[in-house]
């Protein structure tokens, strides 16, 4: 499957400030970069470096005008579908180094307080049986409802509230996950049928010894997704972070499939 993405961002900015992007897709086994091409304008300082997880890569600019970007890329996507159901869990001793920190609480996903609830209504299941059954659960009992949150909100105030958008739903998600005790981390990604347009998050878990998407809001499947970059949650995945005040003043994302 092809996917195409076109990004536009404008915002304005009055003084000389440091700007951290994440929009580029990197290339991966399951996702291989067709094409790609992003431009900032002129008079930028701009370097990049590594992404969590060692996942895309972050790119960083000093700016002293406004910021006009675009981004355009065409993707090939193939990955299968899997029956998440029927994956087994990796024993937290079993796991490898670098995915131990995908079991720890943080900021918006607060596993550790979720860890009763989930034993108590979901302890008849295990594994990639658990992680269906959760994602099942939030796609039937919450509302995908724009404006409902904030840069603020956590898994725990969206696990009360029953309602918010992408990020929301995969805090979620990684949280009861984790209080299952099976390593989740906050995915960004480009989507074709997210509605309405935009940068989408979902989660992925660790399961028989490889990570796999799972979109709890239900508007994208794993083999119609390229991934952005990943993190433990939305902190450490920010499409855009500014370190000093900047305005949006346009923004757009299109997503479609090629064919």
């Amino acid at each position: 499957m092809i996917l195409n993405v076109n990004v536009h961002l404008n915002y304005a900015i009055q003084n000389p400030t440091d700007v951290l992007l994440q929009l580029s897709v990197p290339d991966q086994p399951d996702q291989r970069v067709l094409e790609q091409n992003i431009s900032y304008g002129d008079d930028v300082q701009v370097s990049t470096l590594p992404a969590e997880g060692g996942v895309g890569e972050r790119i960083l600019m000093n700016i002293n005008h406004d910021l006009n970007c675009t981004y355009s890329a065409r993707i090939d996507v193939n990955r299968p579908i899997i029956d998440i159901a029927d994956l087994a869990a990796t024993p937290p001793h079993k796991l490898p180094s670098d995915v131990i920190r995908y079991l720890m609480p943080s900021r918006f996903c607060q596993s550790d307080e979720l860890q009763n609830y989930v034993a108590a209504d979901f302890g008849n299941s295990m594994g990639g049986q658990r992680i269906a059954q959760l994602r099942d659960w939030i796609f039937e009992r919450y509302r995908y409802v724009p404006g409902s949150s904030n840069g603020h909100t956590t898994a725990i105030d969206t696990f009360v509230q029953r309602q918010g958008v992408c990020r929301d739903f995969a805090h979620v998600l990684i949280a009861l996950s984790r209080a299952s005790a099976i390593p989740a981390r906050f995915v960004s990604v480009y989507a074709p049928y997210v509605t309405p347009q935009d940068f989408h998050a979902v989660a992925e878990v660790y399961l028989d010894g490889a990570w796999h998407l799972v979109d709890p809001t239900g508007m994208a499947a794993s083999n119609q997704m390229a991934r952005i970059g990943v993190g433990l949650d939305a902190a450490e995945v920010p499409f855009m972070a500014s370190f000093g005040p900047a305005m949006m003043q346009y923004q757009s994302v299109r997503v479609w499939i090629e064919g």
